[in-house]
C-alpha cells in the first residue's frame, strides 16, 4: 500500500529559484504541480529578451521540463498548462513555440490576459499540473 497523502516540495538549481514563500512544484500522489514560471535564466537570474514573447516562452518551457525533469517527469506528463500573457496580441508567437515544443500531443490548457506579472520584463507566465510515476513503479 502507497501512501498518497505525502506532500514533497520540489527544488532544482536548473530552473530560476522561487522568489517567494512558494516552492518551484509540489507532489502529492502522482500529481506534481510546477509553480508559474517566469522568463527567468537560471544561470544569470534574469530575463534575456525582455521584449520578445517568443524566446520568453521557450526559457518558461525550458524552466518548466527542468522541474519536470528533476521531479521524473517530462513535458510529455503534462495534463494541464496556464498561461498567462500580459499582452494578449503575443498569443499566436506563444502558440508557435508552445507546438514546436510540445510537440502533437498536446494537453488540456488555458490561456489569460492579465495586466501584470510578478517581474516587470515578463509578457509570459506558465504553470503546468503533470502525472508522474508512482514511487513504486520507479523502484522497480
Amino acid at each position: 500500500m502507497r501512501a498518497t497523502n505525502i506532500i514533497s516540495r520540489i527544488a532544482t538549481d536548473t530552473a530560476p529559484p522561487a522568489a517567494g514563500p512558494y516552492a518551484q512544484a509540489v507532489r502529492h500522489g502522482d500529481l506534481l504541480y510546477v509553480s508559474g514560471q517566469l522568463p527567468i535564466n537560471p544561470l544569470t537570474l534574469r530575463i534575456e529578451s525582455p521584449t520578445d514573447a517568443s524566446a520568453q516562452t521557450r526559457q518558461v518551457l525550458d524552466n518548466v521540463a527542468s522541474i519536470l525533469n528533476h521531479a521524473g517527469g517530462s513535458l510529455q506528463s503534462v495534463l494541464k498548462v496556464t498561461i498567462f500573457l500580459t499582452r494578449i496580441e503575443d498569443f499566436a508567437d506563444v502558440n508557435r513555440i508552445y507546438e514546436q515544443v510540445l510537440g502533437e500531443d498536446f494537453p488540456a490548457r488555458s490561456c489569460i490576459a492579465v495586466s501584470a506579472l510578478p517581474h516587470p520584463d515578463a509578457v509570459v507566465e506558465i504553470e503546468v499540473t503533470a502525472t508522474l510515476p508512482s514511487p513504486v513503479e520507479v523502484a522497480l
